[in-house]
């Protein structure tokens, strides 16, 4: 058998665990695995563990409108350079992406602009809840985000009877972002001028059990299923493993990483996110639960603002910080200190994505499914410096710290499209396939 390309020497992670072998690709795809032949083109991975490739299910490009913070292409760019071969693309930009035109037009402007793979969300609001139900099934649609609580942007479904007519309409899962609007208002006199150390005080633990409470009775009532964005208290996870039917959740490498009593006498603006970091008990009951099995996915919630956004004071400073290029390394360092296993986090980033929101063809290194690849050094040592960073934002709140463990490649539908840093000629990145739109 001859294929376009070979992998070798490198230590394959398949469903059944990690062996030494070749994978062979034909046509973009899988379709060996073991000691092979010839091939149009080799890599040889020696010494590299050959990971599937992985998949960010939160990503805030900002494109159309705010491209001043981020686009599409230099998004995707900082995405692949951080092993990260597809991503879903949140809907709160200028205009939102909440009708059939938006999302065409989003598809379009990716066209050889985005490096990784993609889809788009489409954003629920007041007005378009009864076309849920088709903008949902529209190929390249990654399915439908909730914000409970306002965020960056203007989208925000707050009370129980929109939020129940978003629910009844439609079948595929989906996203919340979830915080209390109601008690985010009623708490707003928390907010310390200058002081964003006050922004877990506002945006308290209750602001999201309260709303997760809230999606999870609603969806229970709609029998709909539900994903919960970037939780951040233990109390919720425990919450979620009682609901494990209805729903699934994530968590980020932000809020596994940072802890608020550091965080923010360090960083200031450059650690307010929404929800926020909270402190180092709450991070380490996320670790708890992530080790119980009970977070399906990690996302980046990669959300760029400029530099000089964040130099406001706050709560002037709008919340985000960027991720996506940083999500890999992260992660591979946490195992490395034994906060977790390579095997949690590949079923985290690549089989997780695939399993609860049915991508095709994604997920696993088997025969018959895309080439994608995420390769890394798990003995690397290196800092993350500034000028690694692609993100048009310019900074991370990472920079600096020293990790251990490195992506090394990035294949995509077998093409190589970045490798030790350099990127392909270019953009290849296509739009994901869903089993729920796979047929029209």
């Amino acid at each position: 058998m001859h294929f376009d390309l070979k992998l070798t020497g490198g230590t394959v992670h398949t469903p059944a665990g990690p062996l030494m072998a070749d994978i062979g690709v034909t046509g973009g795809r899988i379709t060996a695995i073991g000691t092979l032949g010839d091939a149009g083109e080799t890599i040889d991975c020696t010494g590299l563990d050959i990971l599937p490739g992985v998949i960010d299910t939160q990503v805030h490009f900002r494109e159309p409108g705010l491209e001043h913070k981020e686009d599409l292409e230099s998004g995707s760019r900082a995405a692949v350079l951080g092993g990260v071969t597809a991503v879903f693309e949140m809907p709160n930009t200028k205009p939102n992406t909440d009708n059939a035109d938006a999302v065409a037009d989003k598809l379009a402007r990716a066209r050889h602009r985005m490096w990784c793979d993609h889809a788009f969300y489409v954003g629920a609001t007041h007005h378009n809840a009864a076309e849920l139900a088709e903008l949902e099934r529209l190929p390249g649609t990654a399915g439908v985000k909730i914000f409970m609580g306002a965020s960056t942007g203007d989208l925000l479904v707050a009370d129980d009877a929109a939020l129940a007519a978003v629910l009844a309409s439609g079948h595929r899962r989906v996203a919340i972002h979830a915080e209390d609007e109601p008690r985010l208002q009623a708490r707003l006199g928390e907010r310390v001028a200058g002081d964003p150390a006050s922004h877990p005080v506002w945006r308290d633990d209750e602001s999201a059990i309260r709303a997760t409470r809230r999606i999870l009775a609603l969806a229970q009532a709609a029998r709909r299923r539900i994903h919960v964005l970037h939780v951040t208290t233990p109390d919720e996870l425990a919450l979620l493993a009682q609901h494990k039917d209805i729903a699934t959740c994530e968590l980020t490498p932000q809020h596994l990483t940072l802890a608020g009593e550091d965080a923010y006498p360090r960083l200031g603006t450059y650690a307010q996110m929404n929800p926020p970091i909270r402190s180092g008990a709450h991070r380490d009951g996320l670790w708890h639960f992530l080790n119980q099995g009970v977070a399906d996915v990690i996302g980046s919630d990669h959300a760029p603002h400029t530099m000089e956004e964040k130099a406001r004071p706050y709560p002037e400073s709008p919340s985000g910080m960027p991720g996506v290029q940083t999500l890999l390394p992260l992660m591979l360092d946490h195992v490395a200190n034994g906060r977790t296993t390579l095997q949690r986090v590949i079923d985290l980033t690549s089989a997780g994505p695939q399993r609860i929101f049915g991508l095709v063809g994604k997920g696993r290194i088997a025969a018959g499914y895309d080439a994608d690849f995420s390769i890394v050094d798990l003995k690397a040592r290196w800092t993350v410096e500034e000028s690694w960073l692609a993100s048009r934002c310019g900074w991370s709140p990472f920079t600096g710290m020293a990790l251990t463990g490195r992506p090394i490649g990035t294949v995509i539908r077998g093409n190589r499209v970045m490798w030790e840093g350099m990127l392909a000629p270019a953009a290849l990145g296509e739009p994901i396939r869903f089993e729920s739109s796979a047929f029209g």
